[in-house]
């Protein structure tokens, strides 16, 4: 399941559009027992990286329509939901799948391109981006993501 889900059902189950901390905290590891409350106040800080959440007047706001999003009936999120995708990772998975090789290749012809041709002054966002085109695979919905990682 994905942090969207799980930030969705907290104001969706507690029907409010604006939650403290303390709520979203008390909601997702005391009321729902989902995870303990380091964890619940990993995932608000997640989400407020991801973009899902803004804070506002000392409150936390989605940032889409929690009303939306579909929770599955008996829906508990697993520990997955806190750890950060990294949207290189992901597009070398989805080359290797499509291009039916494994990650190692494509990792390996990653640093290929960054050293033989751009002499190590390319970073791997870009680089993945090059063997995205030459295998034909879109990376439209990653490329947000890309370029956020390459301004930090």
């Amino acid at each position: 399941m994905s942090l969207k889900t799980v930030v969705a059902a907290a104001f969706k189950h507690l029907r409010k559009d604006r939650l403290q901390k303390v709520e979203f905290i008390y909601y997702i590891s005391i009321d729902r027992k989902w995870m303990n409350k380091d964890q619940a106040a990993l995932l608000l800080e997640r989400a407020r990286e991801e973009g899902l959440i803004t804070q506002s007047e000392g409150a936390f706001v989605p940032t889409f329509d929690p009303t939306e999003v579909d929770i599955p009936l008996g829906f508990k999120p697993t520990t997955t939901v806190l750890q950060k995708s990294d949207p290189v990772e992901r597009l070398v998975e989805e080359i290797a799948r499509r291009a039916g090789t494994d990650q190692k290749s494509i990792y390996a012809e990653m640093n290929t391109i960054i050293q033989d041709r751009f002499f190590g002054k390319l970073r791997p966002e870009a680089a993945v981006a090059i063997l995205a085109r030459r295998y034909r695979i879109q990376y439209s919905e990653h490329q947000k993501e890309l370029k956020d990682q390459l301004i930090r």
